[in-house]
């Protein structure tokens, strides 16, 4: 299993200031995400359960998904989410050179310019949260917003069970929390046990869905 923090502590979020790790308020607002799609059948799913709650949430979207899947990517829109930039290949910062990974993220971009219907929002998440000093620098000159998160649903890890990927929320969640889930097919499995699940206890305890700006 891959190491990873469930809930990213204080010290992180410090050292790493520059990036949104959550978005504090007094209201109990919290933020649905979900990265990889647009996926079909799967984010298809999602956006059913969202508004089965009436429920936004920022889709952070790989830019060949969007292109192979146009149509669902437009109901994301239409559908009142907010839609972030996660590169056009799913690219790891930390495995290629700076200019190739900002050439990435800018071919995603175009296809976001090309498609969306909806005021456009400045808004990345690297994949697997890995991005070098130099990406990040010129990614945040260029206007960006890099979001990580605050609470890990882990779905896409195949060695938890469904369970413990609901737990990993609802034990961690707070106001202002950012929390991560995965409309992919790798998630699935545990996706679709957790995530109705979530959005039912976060109702319950009166958490309220807002979108990232």
């Amino acid at each position: 299993m891959s190491f990873y923090w469930v809930k990213t502590n204080a010290f992180i979020k410090k050292v790493f200031s520059k990036y949104c790790w959550d978005i504090p308020n007094n209201e109990k607002k919290i933020y649905l995400t979900f990265d990889d799609g647009p996926t079909p059948e799967i984010t298809d799913w999602v956006l059913s359960e969202l508004k089965k709650f009436d429920a936004k949430a920022t889709f952070f979207c790989i830019g060949k998904n969007i292109k192979a899947n146009l149509a669902l990517f437009e109901k994301l829109i239409t559908d009142g989410h907010s839609i972030g930039n996660h590169t056009m290949n799913h690219v790891n910062g930390w495995k290629i050179h700076t200019k190739e990974y900002i050439e990435n993220v800018k071919n995603c971009a175009a296809i976001l310019d090309e498609q969306e219907k909806a005021p456009r929002r400045l808004l990345f998440r690297p994949p697997y949260g890995k991005i070098k000093k130099a990406q990040s620098k010129i990614l945040r000159s260029l206007g960006y917003k890099i979001v990580m998160w605050d609470v890990l649903s882990a779905d896409f890890d195949q060695s938890i069970t469904p369970e413990k990927c609901l737990e990993n929320v609802t034990k961690n969640v707070k106001s202002g929390s950012v929390i991560v889930f995965h409309d992919s097919i790798k998630a699935s499995p545990n996706l679709r046990f957790a995530l109705p699940r979530t959005l039912h206890f976060l109702k319950e305890n009166g958490y309220k869905f807002d979108i990232i700006h």
